[in-house]
């Protein structure tokens, strides 16, 4: 009873020093980001409306990132100086140390699209090796640790398959890669991926701590969830930041990462089915203007554009709409995710 409580402490504390910290900086590092001439270019092939928002200061990311570090570094030292350092504050700076190393590339990435001024930043080679490696890296760390666990659960029934370990390698690398692209797509208009991902975050923070007692993801989930309440006052429409890849590929580690440790990662084509949805109308979109063009000359589309959010801006919908329209349905199926463990 007593490591419930503490438990709750922590997160609480986590969750209001990360939400705190980002409220209070992010209006002086904004300012900074702009005098450094960090603006977001913006792509000629997106929708025309969307030029307007060329020279947002982008990277914005770095700023719930390091809120989160602050709250985490907070909530442990506060805790172990009472002698209540445990494996839970530890496997919460695992969940952060290896999204960080996502959000280092990420940065890289931003970098030289602002910086060097390619705007198509890293390579696909390059990035994915990178994702791959940091994903090896994470697998690596649990097996050195002792807590390397090779069980999926299988939405709807009580069944957990042991994964051979040959199997679970690939499948954690993956899901990780996938959901950090997936994420990545979904940040397209102002406050999408920090919406969803807010509830993303909460659904996490609760099943953690109240069906499986996984308090490393409940502390490491609350200081997302504050990070990035704080972060969606300066991010919401019309945006004054945008996360940048920084943001986006730290945000889908966070999320492949909780699942993996609740063993939950098949669960995600329903706790992220607006991640899922994203990524699957970019494939189709491009498998099917590929082979149309093959067949037929000149290359057809499924959907006005993609990914899919920029279908529904094409058909009139507005950005506000857009993003409360899919932060519902994320609330939806999260609550279906909840009834499928």
């Amino acid at each position: 009873m007593e490591l419930i409580k503490e438990m709750l402490m922590s997160s609480l504390l986590t969750l209001v020093v990360a939400l705190v910290v980002t409220l209070v900086f992010e209006p002086v590092f904004i300012p900074w980001l702009r005098k450094l001439k960090f603006g977001q270019e913006i792509r000629e092939e997106g929708p025309k409306w969307h030029q307007k928002k060329s020279g947002t200061p982008t990277m914005g990311g770095i700023m719930f990132i390091v809120a989160m570090a602050i709250a985490i570094l907070v909530t442990t030292v506060i805790f172990a100086m009472n002698g209540n350092f445990n494996t839970t504050y530890a496997r919460c700076i695992v969940l952060f140390v290896i999204s960080l190393g996502f959000g280092v590339i990420g940065f890289v990435d931003d970098y030289i699209k602002v910086v060097k001024k390619r705007n198509l930043g890293l390579t696909a080679p390059q990035k994915f090796i990178m994702q791959v490696v940091l994903a090896a890296i994470y697998i690596a760390v649990l097996y050195f640790i002792g807590e390397l666990d090779t069980a999926i659960k299988i939405p709807f029934t009580s069944i957990e398959w042991i994964m051979p370990i040959w199997l679970y390698i690939p499948f954690v690398m993956f899901v990780v890669v996938g959901v950090v692209n997936a994420v990545n797509l979904t940040d397209g208009l102002d406050g999408l991926a920090s919406s969803i991902t807010t509830i993303v975050g909460i659904f996490f923070m609760l099943v953690s701590y109240i069906v499986f007692k996984e308090y490393g993801v409940t502390v490491f989930s609350a200081a997302l969830i504050g990070g990035l309440i704080g972060f969606l006052w300066y991010n919401k429409y019309p945006a004054k930041v945008f996360m940048g890849d920084t943001g986006s590929l730290f945000l889908g580690a966070s999320v492949a990462l909780m699942a993996i440790d609740l063993k939950m990662p098949i669960h995600l084509i329903l706790i992220g089915f607006v991640y899922f949805m994203e990524t699957l109308s970019v494939i189709m979109q491009t498998a099917y203007f590929k082979y149309t063009k093959k067949k037929y000359g000149e290359g057809r589309r499924i959907f006005k554009m993609s990914p899919i959010h920029h279908h529904f801006e094409m058909c009139g919908w507005k950005e506000k709409k857009i993003v409360a329209v899919f932060t519902l349905v994320t609330v939806i199926t999260c609550a279906v995710a909840y009834f499928a463990i």
